[in-house]
């Protein structure tokens, strides 16, 4: 008897214009944990939501077998039914209602009356939380944890649906490595209690931790399975962006010149807490020609620079000078910001840097209408002739650029919040990590366009939670912990070990 317990065959997905899935296979057995990887728009998330019934049987082509049945699933209620359980990168959670609410919402447990009985709902819902390892009162509102655990919650929610098919898209993206670990671990301990789990993540450190079996999917298609002892990042890479990667980063020849940036004193208190520093005293310089990187720990205070200095966008209390060109310039706004010469290309590109609902053009002109007005009006044709250069230049993948922004993926997104900030043509660019949940070839188009920036004559600032990606991309790193630079190194001397020691110094009391 086959040890398979989901079979998709042949499947093929279109969307107008675009045949996003093309005869994609993929088998998986019980009781194991099998990764999917793939550059952005490859298909991965598309092919799970054929799975899990986001997308109804009759909308593709091909045949899911879960547990030797052909399923026709016509929405998610349906899969959960059988076991499958889906939790998605954008997380499906009531802010305002307590765990427990959430974990049964849709699912409630009710008494005789037909009532809920909260006693029991919250005594359930601790021991599902007992499972995934987290300790918090069942009656804890989801705004008031944190990202981390509220994954461990998604994946309580799923268990209290009896799963027995748990799929993750990138369940690590927004997590920092402690929450990391602690949700890979867990996804080991319910491999031993006999649930599968369907894994999509662009960090292939933790694929090569967990995985049994990966697919590695390619525009659209399915380019080989590989068993765990044959896992390696250079087969993935070259079976993600059909080439091979033999440098993670372009190559990239420094010409650096005068100072073009300086931050004197910089200190920001928290926006709640006016007594909390969390920028510390800060100085640093950036050179024109240069891409200087900012390391720290997660809380170090890296964003909350960067916003702060950005037109006071984050903080109370904020003081210190900045200059470019030698000149004291106002930062007050994020309007007087972009007029002397600033951007910030945030963390956060759905919330904070683009308007998922608006087109690629409006998206990209939005910083910058000024130089686009015609009479008093925006000129349209330059609009349109604008952001479709940058399309083209910025290898944009979408059909124009009238394309909704949120229908991209990440990759592709973050290249629009850069067309953005370029076009604004600034001398400093503050780019905060610049690369999160996008895949190693888009990775390489971004460093290719980090090296443009930096050779036309630009101060580049890096924020990133990588340290391989600070190395291979910057000529001068500052390491930050607790708000305060405790260290500044060339590139020649910078190593993961001299930064992680800085990182993780106590600033001078």
């Amino acid at each position: 008897m086959s040890n398979n317990i989901l079979e998709m065959r042949a499947i093929t997905k279109t969307f107008p214009g675009v045949k996003a899935l093309q005869q994609v296979s993929l088998t998986a057995e019980r009781g194991t944990v099998h990764a999917i990887v793939g550059e952005n728009g490859a298909g991965k998330s598309t092919l799970m939501k054929v799975l899990s019934g986001v997308y109804p049987y009759g909308s593709y082509d091909g045949d899911i077998v879960f547990e030797g049945e052909i399923m026709q699933f016509q929405n998610i209620r349906d899969s959960e039914a059988k076991g499958i359980v889906i939790i998605h990168q954008e997380l499906a959670l009531s802010p305002y209602l307590s765990i427990a609410e959430n974990i049964f919402l849709n699912n409630e447990i009710t008494g005789p009356l037909g009532l809920i009985d909260w006693n029991k709902t919250n005594d359930e819902a601790a021991k599902l939380l007992a499972r995934v390892g987290l300790r918090e009162n069942p009656t804890a509102k989801i705004l008031d944890i944190g990202v981390g655990k509220q994954q461990l919650v998604e994946i309580a929610k799923a268990l209290s649906k009896r799963v027995k098919l748990l799929i993750l898209d990138e369940p690590t993206a927004a997590l920092n490595d402690e929450d990391s670990d602690h949700l890979l671990d867990l996804m080991l301990h319910l491999k031993e209690q006999g649930i599968t789990s369907i894994i999509i993540s662009h960090k292939l450190n933790e694929i090569k931790k967990i995985a049994d079996t990966v697919t590695v999917i390619r525009d659209g298609k399915t380019i080989e399975t590989i068993a765990k002892n044959d896992v390696t990042e250079e087969r993935i890479i070259k079976d993600m962006v059909g080439r091979d990667l033999e440098h993670r980063y372009p190559d990239h020849t420094p010409h650096i010149g005068e100072e073009i940036l300086r931050v004197e004193n910089w200190t920001a208190h928290h926006p709640q807490d006016p007594s909390r520093v969390v920028v510390d005293n800060v100085n640093i310089t950036v050179n024109k020609g240069e891409i200087v990187g900012i390391a720290g720990l997660m809380g170090a205070g890296r964003t909350e620079f960067a916003m702060s200095l950005f037109g006071r966008s984050y903080g109370s209390r904020i003081s210190g000078k900045v200059f470019k060109n030698g000149v004291e310039i106002q930062v007050g706004t994020v309007s007087q910001a972009i007029r002397n010469g600033l951007a910030y290309a945030t963390e956060d590109r759905k919330y904070y840097g683009l308007n998922l609902l608006e087109d690629i053009k409006r998206n990209i002109s939005m910083a910058s209408l000024r130089k686009l007005l015609r009479f008093g009006l925006v000129d349209d044709s330059r609009e349109y002739a604008t952001a479709e250069s940058y399309r083209k230049s910025m290898n944009i993948k979408a059909p124009s650029v009238s394309s909704v922004t949120g229908k991209l993926s990440g990759g592709n997104q973050q290249k629009v919040v850069l067309s953005k900030w370029i076009f604004s043509d600034p001398d400093v660019l503050i780019l905060d990590e610049p690369t999160r949940g996008i895949d190693v070839g888009a990775k390489y188009e971004i460093y290719t366009i980090i090296n443009r920036l930096a050779a036309e004559g630009k101060g580049i600032i890096v924020i990133s939670s990588e340290l391989p990606e600070l190395l291979g991309i910057c000529d001068r790193i500052y390491a930050l912990s607790e708000g305060a630079i405790t260290g500044e190194l060339p590139i020649a001397d910078a190593s993961p070990e001299a930064l992680i020691k800085l990182m993780t110094m106590e600033k001078a009391r």
